[in-house]
């Protein structure tokens, strides 16, 4: 009996051993904190935020800039990456008054993608307003007799004449794409300058145009020059393509996007002009 009650002992302990090995290990925790709604990381994810909707709007009388960060929080995911939950108001972003506010969520994957954006906005104009400027805007395109070209646009100055408006309007909302698409949670882009436009003829009702644009990359402070090759139609997707190349990263393949819901995105990869 004695030799019996010994081995019991290592019996139960190997089967206790062998029953912890097959228990699920326990999810690792979701970090929280608030951040500071002036935080540059707050401001980098609500214009990424932005980005995303001006592209998706497809609307140059839709534009939207960020205005102030009213509050902001950052979850740590395990395995997802890095999500934001932001509420921040907007400014027109051609002239620069209140546009409304908005609540988005902005996930930076471990992956090397895009950021993923969620974001619902009430604005100031309604739809019917919109749609009224989008239409005067693409009349002034149409009517034109002759191809539309520009170089330097805003110029030195930081003006913008009055016949280049439309173009420069259409560069704001292609751009917002590649910005989306090349902003990760420590680097963000503004669009600086339109370097040259160059409309294309087509047959059909779309209008398509040839970018070269200056991105202002930060915190970096670098300069990056990006071809954009853009279609837009009233009420219709903007299709966009592009590729990227700057001193300091070499020449950069981009993909090309069409906007609309989110079941209905298309993409394209993108060629060289």
């Amino acid at each position: 009996m004695q030799g019996l009650s010994a081995v019991l002992p290592a019996a139960f302990l190997r089967l206790l051993c062998f029953s912890a090995l097959q228990l699920p290990a326990a999810a690792a925790p979701v970090a929280e904190r608030e951040l500071s709604p002036s935080s540059r990381l707050a401001a980098g994810a609500a214009r990424v935020a932005l980005h995303y909707l001006n592209f998706q709007t497809a609307s140059p009388g839709a534009l939207q800039a960020l205005g102030q960060v009213r509050k902001a929080t950052l979850k740590s995911i395990p395995d997802s990456g890095h999500k934001y939950y932001l509420q921040f108001t907007t400014e027109d972003y051609k002239s620069g008054e209140n546009a409304g506010s908005c609540l988005a969520t902005v996930l930076y994957p471990e992956t090397k993608s895009p950021p993923v954006v969620n974001i619902k906005c009430t604005q100031s104009k309604d739809q019917e307003q919109i749609q009224e400027e989008d239409n005067r805007l693409y009349q002034k395109i149409r009517h034109k007799t002759k191809s539309i070209t520009g170089k330097n646009i805003p110029d030195s100055h930081g003006n913008i004449e009055p016949a280049l408006e439309p173009v420069w309007a259409l560069a704001v909302a292609g751009s917002s794409y590649i910005m989306w698409e090349k902003s990760t949670e420590n680097m963000g882009y503004f669009m600086a300058q339109v370097k040259s436009v160059k409309q294309w003829i087509r047959k059909d009702d779309f209008t398509e145009f040839d970018y070269t644009i200056l991105l202002h990359e930060i915190p970096t402070q670098d300069i990056i020059s990006c071809h954009m090759r853009l279609t837009w139609l009233p009420g219709h997707p903007l299709k966009v393509k592009y590729f990227c190349a700057s001193e300091n990263h070499g020449l950069e393949d981009g993909s090309g996007m069409e906007s609309g819901s989110a079941a209905g995105v298309l993409h394209e990869k993108g060629p060289n002009f």
